[in-house]
């Protein structure tokens, strides 16, 4: 969705807002945090302070804001490994994320997962996942334990449009749908599984069209406007509450930066980013917001300001934390469980 409607007199006009003061605010914030902590972190991985694979979520933050406030906290998420954002979104701490991706005792797993392996129980966050499209088959099941116990929540499962490509998926729809499991599938199609496009890996462009063949409730969502994904995934959850069964989002969208930090992204043209910057979620909300007259620069400047002043401290706690102790190596990753009919 565009902002700029119609122009008058020479003078582009905005869209009236279709939501409330809060609710543009808390978006802008979300966004804005989002984007300033992927900065940061990139910043921090050049000064070598941060190792190992790094995929960050600027462009694409509009899909968590708008996700958020459609979805309830006890829904439960699942999504591949550019998760950062995800995480913020659902509640993590920027200094348990930034700790996390220092490899800090203070992450948000412990320093054990670094940047693809996000996670928190109190959040309903089951990651950050490393292994193309295994969140599809995790989430699906996910949400049958949560029809299994007879609750109302659902559970929403993120993957790229590289995962759409995999095997899982189509099993995992076709369980769901012969279920009527509650989850909302959402593949973030940003236009290129690493370096590859959709065009060249698929006859299929349009991505939501792959759940039609289920019979699965399936649509394209412009994942660049948090407008527009607030309403889709309110409508989602409305169907998957409902008890019908699955829903598929395609929310199409871009990442600014390549594939992760070692990719320079020359598979693609100047004009091409260019294109979509200029459609950037956070400008387009700020300007509405503004244009609008639901707040004033000098409250626009002050949640810039927090914003900055978090992503500082997030970095300053990364920095002082401690590294992990040898003996948690290998803490919180198996469990014997004793059972009266298994000798050991």
């Amino acid at each position: 969705m565009e902002v700029v409607a119609a122009k008058k007199n020479g003078k582009s006009k905005t869209k009236k807002a279709k939501f409330d003061k809060n609710t543009y605010l808390t978006w802008y914030h979300e966004m804005l945090r989002i984007r300033k902590f992927e900065e940061a972190a990139l910043l921090a991985y050049s000064k070598q302070k941060i190792r190992g694979f790094c995929h960050v979520y600027i462009g694409q933050e509009a899909i968590t804001a708008g996700m958020e406030s459609a979805i309830r906290k006890e829904d439960a998420i699942v999504t591949a490994y550019r998760q950062h954002g995800v995480a913020l979104a659902r509640g993590c701490s920027s200094e348990a994320c930034m700790a996390e991706l220092f490899g800090k005792a203070t992450g948000v797993v412990k320093g054990k997962g670094g940047s693809m392996h996000f996670f928190s129980k109190e959040h309903r966050y089951f990651g950050g996942n490393g292994i193309v499209g295994a969140q599809i088959p995790i989430g699906t099941g996910i949400a049958f334990a949560e029809m299994y116990r007879g609750t109302d929540n659902l559970c929403v499962t993120m993957f790229g449009d590289g995962a759409a490509r995999q095997g899982a998926l189509y099993e995992s729809f076709n369980m769901a749908m012969t279920w009527k499991v509650p989850v909302i599938y959402v593949v973030e199609n940003n236009g290129y599984a690493m370096g590859t496009s959709v065009e060249r890996t698929s006859n299929v462009r349009d991505l939501y069209t792959i759940g039609e063949a289920f019979d699965m409730p399936s649509e394209p969502v412009d994942g660049m406007d948090p407008e527009v994904v607030h309403e889709a995934f309110s409508r989602a959850a409305e169907h998957v509450r409902s008890g019908k069964g699955p829903y598929f989002l395609e929310l199409k969208t871009y990442r600014y930066k390549g594939h992760s930090v070692s990719d320079p992204g020359k598979y693609r043209t100047k004009e091409e980013l260019q294109s979509y910057k200029d459609r950037d979620p956070i400008n387009i909300i700020e300007t509405k917001i503004l244009d609008q007259k639901l707040a004033s620069q000098s409250e626009i400047d002050e949640i810039k300001a927090k914003v900055k002043a978090e992503m500082a401290q997030a970095v300053e706690f990364a920095e002082a934390s401690p590294l992990p102790d040898a003996s948690e190596l290998f803490t919180d990753n198996y469990v014997q469980q004793d059972y009266p009919y298994i000798k050991y």
